[in-house]
């Protein structure tokens, strides 16, 4: 993991990572003043690292497209209650979406993942790829003295594919099993169950080609997450929601807001185009998924 290397950015990205530093932090501690326990309110950041396009320096911002590449970071802590999204991370990640859309304060898309320090270890000694390749390539925007990285094992290739195929023979056939529950709730116009079960067609591929290429996917149900990892690891899922349009924008934020809001709101709406839009995408995403999984277990 690199200490100083920053240089490559733009000023203006330099300064910007250091204002996600900030709000991390604060809303960090802002969670842990209405924690009771002790213990609790003992826990810390230890180490916040970049990794990804903007710490190997091939960020992509398309203004023609809508695309733009993602802060990717990485979160450490001391404890693993700590990590929990709900009680420790939720507000920093509704903050970050709404300085970027609401407020405009920051430019860049940030997407952030967190681990305890023993879990981490924990994947390096196991010689988990993902964790392998930020501990190499990543780029320390925070660290705590005193709390070194284990050192990473090295997968065979036969235990890499294994694993891989594993995932692979779990999620896709679970994927597809959604797909057709979607298919039949739209035959029977339960509109609010078709979108929820489009959702989870679309988090069981995320899950899947990020587990076979990488033997790694963050446990979170939001798409918006699920897809940067993705699109990361393979650029070919890039163009499968596109983003230069309102209309495409806001029928994948629908599907992304499908998990909660189709089973609990009535509020949730969602209109034929979007959902026949939907469908045609998660086809396509589908597709995409299959041929890429299939290519990495033949490598």
């Amino acid at each position: 993991m690199q200490t100083d290397g920053l240089d490559h950015l733009p000023p203006r990205k330099q300064d910007e990572l250091a204002e996600v530093a900030r709000i991390l932090f604060e809303e960090f501690d802002l969670a842990q003043k209405g924690k009771l326990k002790d213990e609790h309110k003992k826990a810390h950041i230890l180490k916040i690292i970049l990794f990804g396009s903007y710490a190997r320096g091939g960020w992509v911002e398309d203004l023609k497209s809508g695309y733009r590449s993602d802060y990717d970071l990485l979160v450490v802590v001391s404890a693993h209650f700590a990590t929990e999204t709900s009680e420790y991370w939720e507000n920093a990640a509704d903050r970050f979406v709404r300085e970027l859309t609401i407020t405009r304060h920051l430019e860049t898309p940030v997407n952030f993942i967190v681990h305890s320090l023993h879990d981490l270890n924990d994947q390096l000694a196991r010689g988990r790829p993902f964790f392998v390749d930020i501990a190499r390539d990543g780029i320390a925007l925070y660290d705590a003295p005193g709390h070194p990285l284990a050192s990473p094992r090295q997968l065979s290739a036969e235990e890499t594919r294994n694993e891989a195929k594993r995932h692979f023979e779990q999620w896709l056939p679970s994927a597809r099993n959604f797909f057709k529950h979607a298919q039949i709730a739209i035959a029977d116009r339960t509109i609010n169950e078709a979108a929820f079960f489009l959702h989870q067609t679309v988090e069981r591929l995320y899950h899947c080609v990020l587990l076979v290429s990488t033997l790694y996917s963050p446990k979170s149900h939001r798409l918006s997450v699920l897809r940067s990892h993705a699109e990361r690891v393979e650029p070919r899922l890039i163009d499968v929601w596109p983003r230069d349009k309102r209309s495409a924008r806001r029928s994948f934020s629908r599907i992304d807001r499908a998990y909660v809001e189709a089973r609990y709101s009535p509020q949730y709406t969602i209109t034929d185009e979007e959902l026949a839009w939907v469908v045609q995408r998660v086809k396509a995403l589908e597709e995409i998924v299959s041929a890429v999984c299939r290519e990495k277990l033949q490598e």
